[in-house]
């Protein structure tokens, strides 16, 4: 029992600190590209924004600033939201409608033919069963 404890905490703590580390590597990325972008940006302005319009050149954190006032006008923050449920939703029914659910088609060419013989008659006798029921009600 005592080597089942065990090896459920060194499991625990070997999954705490990859999550740990992921997040931090990925928090690393993400400022790396962030500043890359920046450059990207202040570059890019420097090269086409006064030729083309007779604007002055910018510094690395005024492209930066440039960058989050174009994300605060234009993308805005959102809310994020994943589209899990919907996807969820779109499973169950694919998974509905592949186990069985969809209609076989091969005997349609019936369909006519029944409702003519016998879909009138069988319709007005359930008629007639839902009448007497709500009667006896």
């Amino acid at each position: 029992m005592s080597e089942y404890i065990e090896h459920r905490i060194k499991s625990k703590a070997e999954n705490f600190f990859k999550g740990f580390f992921k997040v931090l590597i990925g928090g690393i990325l993400l400022i790396i590209l962030v500043f890359l972008f920046g450059y990207i940006t202040m570059r890019l302005w420097n090269w086409l924004m006064p030729d083309l319009f007779g604007l002055g050149e910018i510094q690395y954190w005024q492209a930066l600033g440039v960058l989050i006032l174009a994300k605060i006008l234009f993308g805005g923050f959102g809310n994020h939201k994943s589209n899990r449920s919907s996807r969820k939703r779109h499973k169950r029914c694919k998974t509905r409608y592949d186990n069985g659910f969809k209609k076989d088609f091969s005997n349609w060419k019936y369909y006519d033919k029944f409702w003519e013989d016998q879909g009138e008659k069988a319709f007005e006798e359930y008629v007639k069963q839902k009448q007497a029921l709500d009667e006896s009600e």
